[in-house]
């Protein structure tokens, strides 16, 4: 899980053209993703220009092309984020202690990606990137990076058996959660509650193929 974590980070870092050391610089490149996450928010990602990026943050131009060499660099930034924070999220949750079987704590974890679609500025529209394709330099869907992620922490507090089809079915669930969840929240801030439920119902069909699902 740390290894995750971290990887998640390391493709943050290396899409900024200059990693901020200190307290101030780090604030104006958080100021600078949150200026782009709130454009991607309001007229979605297409539009988004370098030029917004600046004038949201009370920046110069300059200042953005000190950090991102242009607005792909941005968006592929923002949605690295993104997924920083929401795997930090998701992890913590899966640990937590009240969950009696690996299908409760995914469900809590289901609840947090669906809280972020809600809550974090832009998620909607951008999420880890995979909708534009902006993958970092391995190439690996960043989907397919988080269900691994789930997967791992699943199997760590519960003793999962690490089989691959076992892991192939946790990615086809999340790819298939995404794109549902997506769909709920594409005209409805709050997610559509019938789409939500029907995502609910896709995971646990998909993953009934491939794991024994908790009776309870």
């Amino acid at each position: 899980m740390p290894d995750t974590l971290t990887a998640a980070r390391d493709i943050h870092a290396s899409l900024i053209r200059n990693e901020p050391m200190q307290a101030r610089s780090t604030a104006r490149l958080a100021a600078l993703l949150d200026a782009a996450a709130a454009v991607v928010a309001d007229i979605g990602y297409e539009r988004l220009t370098t030029a917004m990026v600046a004038e949201g943050a009370g920046a110069s131009i300059g200042t953005v092309y000190r950090y991102f060499p242009d607005r792909i660099a941005v968006l592929q930034s923002l949605a690295a984020r993104n997924e920083e924070r929401i795997t930090d999220r998701v992890v913590a949750t899966i640990a937590e202690p009240q969950h009696e079987t690996w299908l409760d704590a995914l469900w809590a974890a289901f609840d947090v990606v669906v809280s972020f679609f809600r809550e974090e500025t832009g998620f909607a529209s951008l999420r880890l990137g995979d909708v534009l394709d902006l993958r970092p330099a391995d190439g690996t869907p960043r989907n397919s990076v988080i269900a691994s992620a789930m997967f791992d922490a699943l199997a760590a507090r519960f003793e999962f058996d690490d089989e691959a089809r076992a892991r192939l079915g946790f990615e086809v669930a999340i790819e298939a959660a995404d794109a549902l969840v997506a769909r709920a929240f594409a005209r409805d801030p709050q997610g559509d509650a019938q789409r939500l439920e029907a995502a609910r119902g896709a995971v646990r069909a998909i993953l009934a193929d491939y794991v024994p699902i908790p009776t309870r």
